[in-house]
């Protein structure tokens, strides 16, 4: 049965709720289990709840793989690791705060050996495929008016992937910069490029739980997020021991109103930043596309920047089409200005994103 995007409350309200207490232990017994046997399967909510739930649940997947496929690319055409040294890395990456199931597999892919004993992986076609949840995802923050930046990079990097003969075409005659390779310091690198990876991580889940509370504000679903945290601990492709922290921030604050306001988070994005920082910067220097680590990070500082350069933006559409601005000792005051004396006072509609 295909999906529908779910933009809208596509059940009738009430029923889920009275046949939950019925079906629960019948789907709680049969459910993945977390590391500590809490099962992985409760009820998310009425009216699609569960369905943009799922659909965020996939978009943050998209996020990961694509976290992960950027380093490889780093490693392998930056630094010159070969697959089965960065088999050895991303193990050890399993070992501490990345402990996943995505690392976890990476690290068999890059192991695995074709017929002839070569890195299969080396053999596949660089052009990934998608089904859509993670284009729903990036769709439905653009409506939602939420920077899920991480997990539209991701899909946009899949798009990218898929004009592979362009691509090839632009390989012969695009220039990039004069030193391709790494030449410091590899074992630092290493470490930077974990700090990057879990704090990008970070980012991601934070941007995915603000399209959850979005929707759940508009659709009042009082969605229950670190029991969604603890559905994803087990059975997901996205399950992490990192999901438990998660479960932690919002069990001690149910108000949480980002990841990143929770003293975990806030510490770990702190810890991670001097090699988060250095890690894009490298791969940037050596011309490795890091589209989504870069957004993390862009959306960490925008984050954590009391004044942007919106103003700016406001300014010129007031200018060009009237759209007025609004006055920052006047909250709520929206204004048109003449800005060359030659234009009338009639101002445009706007509205808010």
């Amino acid at each position: 049965m295909a999906w529908v995007r779910p933009l809208a409350p596509i059940t009738p309200v009430g029923i889920g709720a009275l046949a939950w207490p019925h079906l629960k232990p019948i789907f709680q017994a049969i459910a993945a289990k977390a590391p500590d046997g809490a099962p992985c399967c409760d009820w998310v909510g009425e009216g699609g709840a569960g369905h943009f739930v799922k659909m965020v649940h996939n978009g943050i997947e998209y996020g990961d793989m694509q976290l992960i496929s950027e380093v490889y690319h780093t490693f392998r055409d930056g630094v010159g690791y070969s697959d089965d040294e960065q088999s050895e890395i991303f193990a050890q990456w399993n070992k501490g705060v990345l402990d996943s199931f995505l690392i976890d597999i990476t690290t068999d892919i890059l192991r695995y050996k074709d017929t002839d004993g070569q890195p299969l992986l080396e053999k596949i076609r660089d052009a990934a495929g998608q089904k859509g949840t993670g284009k729903w995802t990036a769709i439905s923050a653009l409506d939602y008016g939420m920077p899920v930046t991480l997990i539209g990079e991701a899909v946009f990097a899949r798009c990218l992937s898929s004009i592979k003969e362009e691509r090839v075409r632009a390989s012969k005659i695009l220039a990039g910069p004069a030193n391709s390779k790494f030449t410091g310091d590899k074992a630092q690198l290493v470490k930077d490029f974990e700090q990057a990876m879990y704090a990008s991580k970070i980012i991601s889940y934070a941007q995915g739980f603000m399209l959850m509370r979005e929707a759940s504000e508009q659709y009042k679903w009082n969605l229950n997020y670190g029991s969604i945290a603890l559905m994803w601990r087990g059975g997901c492709i996205i399950r992490s021991a990192f999901l438990g922290d998660i479960k932690n921030a919002f069990d001690s604050n149910k108000s949480l109103e980002n990841l990143l306001f929770d003293p975990f988070f806030q510490k770990a994005t702190a810890t991670a930043q001097s090699g988060w920082r250095n890690a894009i910067c490298t791969a940037t220097t050596i011309g490795i596309p890091v589209p989504a680590l870069s957004t993390a990070l862009s959306f960490y500082d925008g984050y954590r920047t009391a004044r942007l350069p919106a103003n700016m933006l406001q300014a010129q559409r007031d200018y060009f089409g009237a759209h007025t601005y609004e006055l920052e000792a006047k909250p709520g005051t929206f204004v048109h200005t003449n800005w060359t004396g030659r234009g009338g006072n009639v101002h445009a509609s706007t509205y808010d994103a």
